[in-house]
């Protein structure tokens, strides 16, 4: 009985956090493109702050369940991993002039904002112990998990392979033909993301640099 409570509350825990994370991730990477002039994200009802136009029934609900599911029942800690429908664009409406300087903001906007998020929790988990006590453990602990979940976003999806962010400024950064190369392995990058997780190695890829990152922000949210 006592695990069943343990999944229920690592699922209140950790859910506001996937969805704001994921949510406010795609938002951005459209915003930035409007702001280039790409109609696209606009026209496909992207420009929302509503989650559910980004939801993704199978990475943004039943990956992450299982996941974290999985991992309280195996390991007792929380191990969760999620992502949204990526936002559709069309680069041709980029300016000419600054085309590569379009595919890298884009690309860039959405980890970006995963960083500024998880700031932004970082700060709050310093105000949250100024609210009534009883409130206190549990927003605590979700501002955690949003702050871990926002981190792993950015530290993974900017990983230089396509398609994910990484790969797109990769792309957007090196030259011809270095750049097509680059683009040229994005229908493998699905199957090299999953031979990575279920290895292992793409926890040990994400690790250092998360700790790294996490340390600043527990820095700044006085848990150092």
């Amino acid at each position: 009985m006592m695990a069943v409570e343990d999944m229920v509350v690592g699922i209140i825990t950790w859910a506001p956090g996937i969805i704001f994370a994921v949510t406010l991730h795609e938002w951005a990477h459209g915003y930035a493109a409007t702001r280039f002039g790409d109609p696209t994200p606009a026209q496909f009802g992207r420009l929302t702050l509503n989650p559910w136009p980004h939801i993704d029934p199978v990475w943004s609900i039943a990956i992450p369940l299982i996941m974290l599911v999985t991992s309280l029942a195996t390991t007792g800690h929380a191990i969760v991993f999620g992502g949204a429908k990526p936002v559709p664009i069309n680069p041709r409406n980029f300016p000419p002039g600054s085309f590569r300087l379009a595919l890298l903001s884009v690309a860039i906007a959405g980890p970006v904002m995963n960083l500024f998020l998880a700031l932004i929790c970082a700060i709050l988990f310093r105000l949250v112990f100024y609210l009534p006590p009883f409130m206190v453990d549990a927003l605590a602990s979700m501002l955690v998990a949003a702050l871990q979940m926002n981190v792993l976003l950015a530290v993974f999806n900017m990983l230089p392979v396509p398609p994910l962010d990484g790969g797109r400024v990769a792309t957007a950064i090196l030259p011809y033909p270095l750049n097509q190369k680059i683009a040229s392995v994005e229908r493998f990058g699905l199957p090299i993301i999953l031979i990575l997780a279920f290895s292992g190695g793409l926890s040990t890829i994400l690790m250092p640099p998360m700790q790294w990152i996490l340390s600043f922000y527990f820095t700044v949210a006085g848990m150092n």
